[in-house]
């Protein structure tokens, strides 16, 4: 059961839970749970039943998947205020996670089980609106990864994710070549090859972990899909 600073910390995130005589609200605070989760913590991993569903109050979590290859691409990432789409498929479908889902930055999470879930989603209207949002704001952004990865080039999505990202005077991104790669679906190699070439165009310069941009102008016209056609 939710103490009361707990409600008030749902209602911040979850609007339709700031009156505490709603019947949602009362069934919120006896049926939810807030839970602590650190950084690095692996919160459902492919081939887990989806047995809760959880909504974030603070931190950040990434959702990925890795191919028999051992390569990895980050699905989308959900933080406060917001849940994992396919948690709540699976919760609604039954079927098992097809993916991983790691905590990135601590994180704090309401979390109900399933068999509250979907009691919600047939008497609740703002519960259900809610699930519904969230599902279709996060399927525009899957459809986006997936029309970056199939039909954008990979040079053009890495210069912008290089200014995107780039930090500090000089500006300098902190990442490895396969964190990068996992960012963009693509491969290690891919990623190293094509540094390579910014690095002997003047564009970046770069150590272990670090990368720094060193002719933001030129960066920039690599972000034109014309460029070298």
């Amino acid at each position: 059961m939710l103490q009361p600073h707990e409600l008030h910390l749902a209602g911040d995130i979850l609007p339709f839970l700031r009156d505490p005589t709603a019947a949602i609200a009362r069934d919120f605070t006896v049926q939810a749970t807030l839970l602590r989760l650190p950084a690095g913590a692996t919160i459902f991993a492919e081939g887990d039943e989806c047995n809760v569903f959880a909504v974030l109050a603070g931190g950040q979590v990434r959702v990925l998947k890795i191919g028999e290859t051992g390569r990895e691409i980050t699905l989308y990432r959900f933080g406060r205020g917001e849940s994992c789409i396919l948690t709540t498929s699976c919760v609604l479908s039954q079927r098992n996670f097809p993916a991983i889902a790691v905590v990135e930055h601590d994180a704090a999470a309401f979390v109900v089980d399933q068999a509250t879930f979907r009691e919600w989603i047939d008497h609740y209207r703002e519960w259900r609106d809610y699930v519904f949002q969230l599902l279709s704001h996060r399927l525009a952004t899957v459809m986006a990864i997936v029309d970056e990865i199939a039909f954008r080039r990979v040079d053009v999505r890495l210069a912008e994710f290089l200014l995107r990202h780039a930090q500090g005077d000089p500006p300098t991104v902190s990442a490895t070549h396969q964190q990068i790669a996992a960012e963009l679906g693509t491969s290690r190699e891919v990623v190293s090859r094509i540094l390579a070439d910014f690095n002997d165009d003047g564009l970046i310069s770069s150590s272990r972990g670090q990368i720094i941009v060193r002719h933001v102008a030129g960066l920039r016209q690599r972000c034109d899909p014309r460029f070298g056609v």
